[in-house]
């Protein structure tokens, strides 16, 4: 497959991201520590397409890798561009999921989720992911418009709300009315704070598994 090198990042784009994240917030956070790679975490915390497809890929693999998927994306496609994205050969797609190291688990399923994510955003939201809070109205109408995106769930949704209000700094009539009280990735502000929240994870899976409940 035929490698297109990304165009360099420049500063004025990060800030346009970041307007689109954080409109009217005068000091949203400029990486979310989720992966380890200070280049992913910056990105996942500037784009919000990259955000949701770490979200999306977050599922039976850990944080780090699910969070660093973005970035490798973009490494190996050339871009990070939805349109682009739901536009490629899903052959093509599959391949680039499965080179070594795959992005995935499952590289398969997820490059089809990955891609119908895209395909929601671009036909959607013309390609602009920021817009979905952008332009919502509230705290609700966010939810909504979370909950309609492919491979988003209830958990997910809760926990991108969580991040938005949280550490990027969105601002919306009822947003904390939807946000979760329990611990999310949005309490999430070092890596020591990471390693805390995991472990609480595995804690309550072992818990809900002592009971015979399936997690």
């Amino acid at each position: 497959m035929t490698r297109i090198l990304p165009p360099a990042t420049s500063p004025r784009r990060y800030r346009s991201l970041a307007a689109g994240y954080h409109p009217g917030v005068a000091n949203p956070a400029e990486t979310l520590p989720f992966t380890g790679n200070d280049e992913a975490d910056r990105l996942i915390a500037s784009d919000p397409l990259a955000l949701l497809i770490g979200f999306a890929l977050d599922q039976q693999v850990t944080v780090q890798k699910a969070f660093s998927g973005p970035w490798e994306l973009r490494r190996r496609l050339g871009h990070l561009d939805a349109g682009r994205i739901a536009a490629t050969d899903p052959a093509d797609l599959d391949a680039l999921f499965r080179e070594r190291p795959a992005l995935h688990r499952f590289p398969g399923s997820m490059a089809r989720k990955v891609a119908a994510l895209c395909e929601a955003i671009a036909r959607d939201y013309g390609g602009d992911a920021g817009r979905i809070w952008g332009e919502a109205k509230d705290g609700r109408d966010l939810e909504a418009r979370l909950l309609a995106l492919p491979g988003i769930g209830e958990m997910k949704a809760r926990s991108i709300l969580a991040i938005l209000g949280k550490r990027l700094g969105v601002e919306l009539p009822g947003l904390e009315d939807v946000m979760p009280h329990h611990p999310t990735l949005g309490d999430v502000d070092s890596p020591d704070a990471l390693a805390t929240y995991q472990a609480g994870k595995r804690a309550k899976k072992a818990e809900l598994r002592a009971q015979g409940k399936r997690v």
